[in-house]
């Protein structure tokens, strides 16, 4: 099982004398039809040939004695140079690398690049990273790097290019369903239909006109919970049972005519694209329309009739497209290779004097539901309980927590 790789092992004891050696094993649990070593320790000069381990075919390993010390590789997968990212890794002379750290004895101190930080030992020399930058909210008090604006804009112009020359057939899955909803359809029975089938929206499908004119969502729910508790009692429980959603998107358009504070009509046209319309396009309808999701509708006739639901688009659909399509070659985006909270996305706890900041909402556990949902209604995507969120980690992973009791409550 070793054959191989045990030979490249005694080849590098016997050609360092006189110092200590100490066998490594290198692993590449990804798969491939030709794996190679290469790194620091080979000069990036050779490639050393990696075996299957015995049993387990796309696991792929050599042994290769190496001194005492800090050094660099990378393997070479079926002509492609890759690094793993479960491993520690830093932006190199040769783009990403992975990296190792051996000593003989715990008193051992490696004699490492300059300005190299902890953690994974990042090396902050490299062109990617102009300086450091240190928190101090009393939260988090590691040193961080820093992008600079080159390799921001590198990174910007790179996913521009993927999502001006990618369509929204991308985001098709190989299998799925989509649901659609009949706008003569009672609320409460469309609300149970959305939860059994595991979606927060549906596309609106009326026979009439025969053609899709709007959807259902999750914010639809939460303001008629809100309508429930100010005028529940108004309302009889046949009304409840019987109330269609074509009735609840024009009483939905009244209480918009209230808001606005003018009487006029508020109506929102039908947003949705087509599988030929590329990625940016959507991305920049989402966000400008400010919309969660963007249905894909294709119709084989000219008068676009009978059109078709094909899928529901959404930023974070088109984000695994991203990181589908980088994934093996992440270092040609160099923000990637920074931590989530040296990047300035998200909501975040504001610091003294960044006022101009979104703030990050917050309810304490004896908040009532109504409160939750008025904020919700106001675009506040998940809420953080700052008795038990003792760090922004904390509040992000009870996200998913806190949205389902709520929008399924």
């Amino acid at each position: 099982m070793f054959g191989q790789s045990m030979d490249s092992a005694r080849d590098a004891a016997g050609g360092v004398a006189g110092t200590v050696l100490i066998p490594m094993r290198f692993v590449w649990p990804y798969g491939g039809r030709s794996v190679f070593l290469s790194g620091s320790f080979t000069r990036w000069l050779e490639l050393l040939p990696m075996s299957p381990v015995e049993g387990c075919p796309t696991v792929f390993q050599v042994i290769y004695n190496l001194p005492p010390g800090y050094h660099q590789y990378k393997f070479f997968v079926d002509g492609e140079w890759r690094h793993d990212e479960h491993q520690p890794y830093v932006p190199g002379e040769y783009g990403i690398v992975n990296t190792v750290l051996l000593a003989t004895d715990p008193n051992y101190m490696p004699v490492l690049p300059p300005d190299v930080a902890s953690g994974n030992s990042m090396d902050v020399d490299n062109d990617a990273f102009r300086r450091m930058a240190r928190l101090t909210d009393g939260t988090l008090s590691e040193v961080l790097p820093r992008i600079s604006d080159t390799d921001v804009q590198i990174s910007r112009q790179r996913i521009s290019a993927f999502l001006s020359s990618h369509t929204a057939y991308e985001l098709l899955p190989e299998s799925g369903k989509v649901v659609a909803l009949d706008v003569d359809l009672p609320v409460k029975q469309a609300f149970h239909i959305l939860h059994e089938q595991g979606v927060f929206m549906a596309p609106l499908w009326d026979f009439c006109k025969g053609q899709f004119v709007g959807v259902l969502s999750a914010s639809d729910f939460i303001l008629i919970l809100r309508e429930l508790g100010n005028h529940g009692s108004n309302l009889t429980e046949e009304e409840l049972e019987t109330h269609t959603i074509s009735a609840w998107k024009e009483g939905k358009s009244y209480l918009n005519r209230q808001n606005n504070g003018h009487g006029t009509a508020f109506s929102r046209c039908f947003i949705h694209a087509g599988p030929y319309d590329n990625l940016k396009d959507i991305a920049m309808k989402i966000l400008q329309k400010e919309v969660s999701t963007v249905p894909i509708i294709h119709s084989s006739s000219e008068d676009a009739s009978f059109p078709q639901l094909l899928h529901l688009a959404s930023l974070s659909g088109i984000l695994k497209c991203i990181c589908r399509y980088f994934r093996h070659c992440s270092s040609s985006l160099p923000v990637l290779q920074l931590p989530i909270c040296a990047i300035p996305v998200g909501t975040w706890v504001p610091k003294i004097g960044e006022s101009n900041r979104r703030p990050l909402a917050m309810l304490r556990p004896t908040a009532s539901l109504a409160s939750a949902l008025n904020l919700l209604v106001q675009g506040v995507n998940f809420l953080s309980d700052p008795e038990h969120s003792v760090s922004k980690r904390k509040a992000t992973e009870r996200k998913d927590e806190e949205i389902g009791i709520l929008l399924y409550f």
